[in-house]
């Protein structure tokens, strides 16, 4: 690492992330800045105006302002990139019918809980003021979607009962998750009966949340396609890069039928020939050596393989900082069925962490699946991308290390570092491969469903033919994803309401194996694998566009 002295642009964009977090103090909990948890925020339509304001004026200021090296002019591109969408997705409204069954204030306002410390009674104390706010939060996020009825854009009614389901069983008083998940906690009895009262609060709130969107429900539209104008804005947004929306489309056809050609050889090594998914599941099932019992073994099976993995890879195939060769593997909370990673605080006093939401029920885990995941989350998936970037604070700004997401980047990069790992041998077992390409499979069906149904493209014949709607997009993923029909539905939800984002991981791998290749052939002979994937992370996560352009130069 240099020794590189911070710029006048970084200098402003530390001062935006800083602004920002006093704007929004759960993001400031989420990348790990200090200071912030005791707040939860306001929420309402009069913060977006003053982010929005907050975009423009630092645009403004960054005009001004002169690259001094290759550090500032990426960050130059990286943030008029970032911020001007922020700005267009603001004009048009996208926050006032902010609503789905997995990333909208509804479940954010929940989720934030789950990262925050509670170690000490002052960490408990922060979370009962939070969790204090929680009513207000709920309150402004009341006003926007009041706004989106006022000015005739509305959630679809299929994310309005998602809602309706989900803030019913957060309102529940002796179920809900506001009243339970402090009681464990061994506190001062006023701690303690603070943080009942703002739980029982909170779940009040949650209960005129419900109530609202019963009401929302009759008006909301039952068309679940977003348009092509919409989607464009939001694929730009979780890609950083615009792509050719219809052919990547016909792309997504092939690379689904690439991926399940693949995946069938694999099928039939494992069960022989005219074997079909379910013949190699129940011979993968059926072998002990490929199951846990319990969540324990669980969470000691994905330590133990993501501790495996950094030992093995570090100095061979990437160099870990000793910071980053720390990763915690958890059971989380909520029940689910999601895995996903959170990244380290700014000082890796909290490392990154792998959690693992396992329904209800559920005591039976089969490796075979999920060690592909294990790569996906951990390394050299999100863990070693996100941990890069915090740790590179010689070269990286607060906004860079911290607040720069790319879906397409980081999802893009998790997909293809389960491919790297198959390159480097870890996927040799048919098992695991076959874990994997299921995961593929499943990436590149969503590259189909989502342009498909969004656009009204054209659906093939065997789905249907005619436009993609939801039902023939159901037909598509029983057809392609194998995994139990509740997950299922939950996914095909989950497209259905978060335009553009889905696709992002397997279109973000595409892109990320193009940088490869490009890369490889600027440099030809002297092309190390190793070099490129140093100065790619060091770049923390970027708008893919700018990636490619970050990548190639010098």
């Amino acid at each position: 690492m240099s020794n590189r002295t911070p710029s006048d642009i970084d200098t402003l964009a530390d001062d935006y992330t800083r602004s920002l977090a006093d704007l929004s103090p759960v993001l400031a909990t989420e990348i790990g800045l200090s200071g912030y948890d005791h707040l939860m925020g306001e929420t309402g339509p009069e913060v977006h105006d003053a982010i929005a304001d907050l975009n423009r004026d630092t645009l403004t200021k960054l005009a001004t302002l002169t690259p001094r090296d290759e550090v500032d002019r990426v960050t130059v591109a990286a943030m008029n990139e970032r911020l001007g969408l922020d700005l267009e997705l603001h004009v048009a409204g996208e926050q006032f019918r902010d609503l789905n069954n997995i990333a909208s204030p509804l479940q954010g306002f929940r989720d934030i809980f789950d990262v925050m410390p509670t170690d000490t009674e002052e960490h408990w104390s922060n979370i009962a003021s939070r969790l204090a706010g929680v009513p207000q939060a709920v309150t402004g996020y009341l006003a926007c979607l009041r706004e989106g009825v006022r000015r005739g854009e509305l959630p679809p009614a299929l994310q309005v009962r998602e809602g309706i389901a989900q803030a019913a069983e957060l309102a529940e008083p002796e179920t809900s998750f506001f009243t339970t998940f402090h009681r464990e906690s061994d506190q001062s009895e006023a701690l303690s009966a603070d943080l009942t009262r703002a739980g029982e609060a909170a779940a009040e709130s949650y209960g005129l949340l419900a109530e609202f969107l019963r009401e929302l429900e009759a008006d909301a539209p039952a068309d679940d396609a977003a348009g092509r104008e919409r989607y464009q804005l939001w694929s730009r947004t979780f890609l950083g890069a615009a792509v050719d929306l219809d052919e990547t489309y016909e792309w997504g056809l092939d690379e689904l039928a690439r991926v399940s050609a693949e995946q069938d050889a694999v099928i039939e090594a494992i069960a022989g020939p005219g074997a079909g998914i379910d013949d190699a599941v129940r011979v993968l099932d059926g072998d002990p050596a490929r199951k846990l019992h319990g969540t324990k073994a669980l969470q000691e099976w994905m330590q133990r393989t993501a501790d495996e993995a950094i030992g093995e890879l570090n100095g061979v195939h990437f160099d870990i900082p000793e910071q980053m060769r720390r990763i915690e593997c958890m059971i989380a909370p909520t029940q689910n069925g999601g895995i996903y990673y959170t990244g380290p605080s700014d000082d890796f006093s909290r490392p990154g962490r792998m959690w693992w939401s396992v329904p209800p029920g559920v005591e039976e885990f089969n490796t075979w699946r999920e060690k592909t995941t294990v790569y996906h989350e951990g390394v050299p998936g999100h863990h070693l991308q996100i941990g890069q970037a915090v740790y590179n604070r010689d070269e990286l700004n607060l906004w860079r290390r911290l607040v720069c997401w790319v879906s397409g980047h980081g999802e893009g990069w998790a997909l293809y570092s389960e491919r790297l790992m198959e390159e480097f041998g870890y996927m040799d077992d048919l098992g695991d491969k076959l874990g994997l390409l299921d995961g593929q499979r499943m990436r590149a069906t969503r590259v189909v469903l989502d342009i498909g149904v969004h656009l009204g493209k054209r659906a093939p014949q065997q789905y249907g033919g005619g436009t993609w709607n939801a039902d023939k997009a159901w037909e598509l993923l029983k057809a392609n994803v194998n995994m139990d029909e509740k997950f299922l539905r939950f996914e095909l939800n989950r497209y259905l309401g978060w335009p553009g984002q889905a696709p992002s991981y397997k279109i973000g791998q595409r892109l990320w194996e193009q940088v490869r290749a490009e890369a490889a052939e600027q440099a030809g002979d002297d092309f190390s694998l190793k070099a490129f994937h140093t100065k790619a992370l060091n770049l923390g996560s970027l708008p893919l566009s700018v990636l490619r352009e970050a990548v190639l130069a010098g």
